[in-house]
């Protein structure tokens, strides 16, 4: 039988939670980054449980301030923000997470708030103890028959819902948004340039399976701390999704060619593709920032991938060092196919942003095609659901190139994805992975000899 936790402890777990979901808040953190500089002493099982609390309380903030404001005698703005993070901690884990005694998650949260806010230990008290009572009413009232309503239970802004709503239409909405909050598959590719993939699998210590859609991609189906991992060091795995794995696949890069990569950091995609011509041939990889070209350099090094010439650039502007037989564009987006990896993202996205962002992003393919040789193929993928980012920015692009031509993607079975005009959008609730557009064009001429 556990031992009874002594009065006034609080459990290292939900102590870290708090401290990364205030830094997110209160801060303006990133949420996976706060994670990591809080929870790195932590066992094993207390970072599964801070991880659940923290990203969990994160990501249903908008379903967990409803709630409180149901049983609140006064506005969320009025509280203090201590007193107001204990409150979204402690309603997620009562309501929405599941597995813990409610007397332990009162009482820890109640300490939490004496130790942040004295004054508001009694309200914490007092809110929770009705949640126990309350809150299953009131979250079972809510619905998703509107973008208004499903934007609470599934807590994504309102614009967002109503986007998707619009694009996908109702049931499509609803189906995403009914995943979005889930934890993401799990998954890494094995770099086929230093082992093979059933070797691999064979030697983790989590079970796998084979990813369906990619033969370099495993599944995982357990916790696994891959970056801690002897594998991870000797380069023979890279953290990655199966719809990014995807991307390299579709591009189809052959030995001996020249491959250019732009937007390349953090760097998945240029070494799968230096993995797909064998290592022999060169793919220059493009990165603005100095520090992530600088890491993007050591994930090469890391993954044996000599093929690999990192520069530091800007994508958009023009280039004199074509042809090359095939291009990547992997542009800045507004990352929505990515919100279950991503927790806090959904409140850092912003409507607006995304027309800026297709500017940009429309510039780029325009550099990375003026450097394609003739018969040369290129793609063009973002990790988002956005019918402006996707499908409008190659639609603009071909109606002013009359050079260029959509090509259908050669997809499997198990990644089909949704045909999107010129290219196809893969939706988490369909194919059990990111949310990428991912269109493949061929320029007019003879095709390039591998």
């Amino acid at each position: 039988m556990p031992a009874t936790r002594a009065p006034g402890r609080v459990s290292p777990a939900r102590a870290c939670a708090l401290r990364v979901i205030r830094r997110v808040f209160e801060q303006d953190a990133y949420a996976d980054r706060a994670f990591a500089g809080e929870a790195s002493d932590l066992e094993p099982r207390d970072r599964a449980l801070a991880m659940a609390l923290s990203y969990g309380t994160v990501q249903r903030r908008a379903t967990l301030d409803h709630i409180a404001t149901q049983l609140l005698d006064r506005r969320l703005e009025r509280l203090e923000a201590p007193v107001l993070a204990v409150l979204r901690l402690g309603l997620f884990e009562l309501l929405l997470l599941g597995g813990s005694a409610d007397h332990a998650a009162v009482n820890e949260s109640v300490e939490l708030a004496k130790r942040a806010s004295p004054r508001g230990a009694g309200l914490v008290n007092a809110v929770l103890r009705r949640a126990t009572r309350e809150g299953p009413a009131i979250l079972a009232g809510l619905g998703d028959e509107t973008p208004e309503v499903a934007a609470v239970l599934h807590s994504v802004p309102g614009w967002l819902a109503t986007q998707w709503w619009e694009e996908l239409g109702p049931e499509e909405a609803r189906g995403l948004l009914r995943v979005v909050n889930r934890p993401a598959e799990s998954a890494l590719r094995v770099n086929t340039l230093a082992a093979a993939p059933a070797e691999v699998a064979g030697g983790l210590p989590v079970a796998s399976r084979p990813a369906p859609g990619v033969p370099e991609g495993l599944v995982l189906e357990g916790p696994f701390d891959i970056q801690s991992s002897e594998p991870w060091r000797a380069g023979t795995i890279q953290p990655q999704s199966r719809a990014s794995m995807l991307v390299a696949r579709v591009l189809d890069p052959q030995p001996g060619q020249r491959v250019l990569d732009l937007c390349a950091a953090p760097g998945g995609k240029t070494t799968h593709l230096a993995a797909l011509i064998e290592d022999r041939g060169q793919i220059v990889a493009v990165e603005r920032h100095p520090g992530r070209a600088a890491a993007l350099q050591r994930t090469a090094a890391r993954l044996h991938a000599a093929s690999v010439r990192v520069e530091v650039g800007d994508a958009a502007e023009a280039r004199g060092d074509g042809p090359f037989d095939r291009v990547l564009v992997d542009p800045p987006c507004s990352g929505l196919g990515t919100l279950q990896s991503r927790p806090d993202l959904r409140w850092r996205a912003r409507r607006e942003a995304i027309g800026e962002l297709t500017e940009l992003q429309g510039r780029i393919l325009e550099a990375g095609a003026g450097c394609l040789a003739p018969g040369g193929a290129l793609v063009y993928s973002v990790c988002t659901i956005s019918r402006a980012e996707g499908q409008g920015v190659i639609e603009r692009f071909l109606a002013a190139r009359d050079d260029f031509a959509a090509e259908e993607p050669a997809l499997s079975d198990e990644l089909r994805g949704v045909p999107a005009g010129p290219g196809v959008q893969l939706l988490p609730h369909r194919d059990g992975t990111d949310g990428f557009f991912i269109a493949r064009l061929r320029r007019a001429g003879p095709r390039p000899r591998n």
